[in-house]
């Protein structure tokens, strides 16, 4: 029977709820992969949208039917890569959706293990480090004064493009120096902290839309860093990932999904407007639909499922000791797939 569900966690019943299945994986091991059951860690903003429009339009379930299977996908909504990493490796989901920078760190842990790997791109995004502090400048501004929210400390997608952006200016060696002023708040208490003020939180390195409408709530927010300017230019910040079983014991489940995110790509470039209206349904937001279309519009941000320009993020965690296999090429941390081979 073909069904579609979502679970929602806390941040506190994601912890307790993976945590003691890690521990049954730990004692039983992940159960195995199983043709027409797809599980789907997700996390919160509009990089997430191609999940959004596969969910509304039911786009997986079509083409595991064309692919001969029925297949229920089951959507679970968490916060930082630390407990997406979790869930996949309990063998709790199938696929993980996470910033590129936690897919280096699993890849790195599991190589000849669950031998996780990228599955595809979510779009590329800028991400911006967003600043209520008016004297803030740039992040050599940044000192005991502020708190940066991330989503995860030291190993979220932010958090390692901030340590890059560290190294950059700082010399490798001091590439974690902002950790310590960074603190794990999730996206929609990080940005109402940062419109608000008054708080610890002075700064949040985020994702659409809720930097944008940070932007847009507090005067004195403003951009202080662009994750472009760091990774050399536009970018898959945000990707999908799974463990080898799950790729080669189901192939039919695996290829429905992709060419699922690639058809959700398309409809999204085709129709803002409809990917908008879902995108607020799925979410239950309240944000500004003349603001969310200026998102999925900007000319920055680009809908589609071939990784772009995440090599170098990956090489920059290899040099400075956070992971301890260098990737060479893309082949080298994402499964082999047509529509993902022209990425870098």
């Amino acid at each position: 029977m073909t069904g579609t569900r979502r679970r929602l966690l806390s941040r506190r019943q994601a912890a307790v709820f993976f945590g003691s299945l890690a521990l049954a994986g730990a004692v039983a091991g992940p159960s195995a992969a199983a043709e027409g059951r797809l599980r789907i860690a997700r996390q919160f903003g509009v990089v997430y949208l191609l999940l959004n429009v596969a969910e509304d339009q039911k786009l997986i379930e079509k083409h595991g039917k064309a692919a001969g299977i029925d297949i229920t996908v089951d959507y679970v909504q968490l916060s930082g890569g630390s407990a997406v990493n979790d869930a996949l490796l309990s063998g709790n989901v199938e696929v993980a959706s996470a910033g590129v920078g936690p897919l280096f760190t699993l890849w790195d842990r599991t190589r000849g293990r669950q031998a996780v790997k990228g599955v595809a791109s979510l779009g590329n995004f800028p991400y911006y480090l967003v600043s209520n502090r008016p004297e803030v400048k740039t992040i050599a501004d940044l000192g005991e004064k502020d708190r940066i929210a991330v989503p995860a400390v030291g190993v979220s997608v932010q958090a390692r493009i901030l340590q890059w952006a560290s190294a950059k200016l700082w010399g490798d060696k001091e590439f974690a120096r902002l950790d310590r002023i960074s603190v794990a708040v999730p996206h929609p208490e990080a940005a109402a902290a940062i419109v608000k003020g008054g708080t610890e939180i002075t700064g949040h390195f985020g994702n659409p839309p809720f930097q944008e409408q940070e932007l847009a709530g507090n005067p004195n927010a403003h951009i202080v860093l662009n994750s472009y300017e760091v990774q050399g230019g536009p970018a898959s910040s945000t990707v999908l990932y799974a463990t080898e079983g799950f790729y080669k014991d189901s192939p039919k489940t695996y290829a429905a999904f992709v060419d699922a995110l690639d058809e959700a790509a398309k409809f999204i470039t085709a129709d803002p407007e409809k990917a908008a209206d879902i995108y607020i349904k799925a979410n239950g937001s309240r944000i500004d639909r003349d603001l969310l279309l200026k998102v999925i519009r900007n000319p920055e941000v680009a809908f589609k499922i071939a990784p772009q320009n995440t090599l170098g993020l990956g090489q920059f965690m290899h040099r400075v000791g956070a992971i301890r296999n260098e990737p060479r090429t893309l082949e080298d941390y994402f499964f082999v797939n047509p529509r993902v081979a022209a990425g870098s």
